[in-house]
């Protein structure tokens, strides 16, 4: 799969579940380098199963995109104006241009809007990603997670392009 194979599209309701199932199966997918089980198991909020309405109840608040191969979603992000929350890909479908599109989306959404500098917090396994697309570190840092576990993390930003209006 390549970049022009894969389907944006704005998320729906009906996709939060298996978004949840993605967020939980990337985490799970981790190895321990970073991160240790504890952390990892709070970090998908101590579930095995998928539970979408957290994700229903952010959708009020913060844009979601996925990406879909063959009616599937495979992948998501969401993001507040300059601040990209979320990303996740399902680890079967990772490596495969994916992240970097919905990053790319992001990026280009908020270039539409203006805004001339995005930011993120990243995962330490996500760091490289972030790089390799041209975000810089900020600062390595503390993060509360929703269960309320602290991580180490990096905070990350990107410089956008000014978005050239017809």
């Amino acid at each position: 799969m390549n970049a022009e194979e894969i389907f944006l599209r704005r998320a729906e309701e009906t996709d939060a579940w298996v978004m949840s199932a993605i967020h939980i199966a990337a985490i799970k997918a981790l190895p321990t380098t970073f991160y240790n089980h504890q952390e990892l198991l709070a970090w998908r909020n101590y579930r095995e199963k998928p539970d979408g309405s957290n994700i229903v109840k952010r959708m009020k608040s913060e844009t979601f995109w996925v990406a879909i191969e063959c009616d599937r979603v495979v992948g998501f992000a969401s993001y507040i104006i300059d601040e990209l929350i979320t990303l996740y890909v399902h680890p079967h479908y990772q490596n495969r241009g994916i992240g970097r599109a919905l990053v790319e989306r992001f990026c280009q959404e908020a270039s539409q809007q203006g805004i001339d500098q995005v930011i993120t917090t990243a995962s330490l396994y996500a760091e490289g990603f972030y790089l390799r697309l041209g975000f810089n570190l900020i600062k390595k840092e503390a993060h509360q997670l929703r269960t309320g576990v602290i991580v180490p993390v990096s905070k990350m930003s990107k410089k956008l392009e000014k978005s050239r209006v017809s």
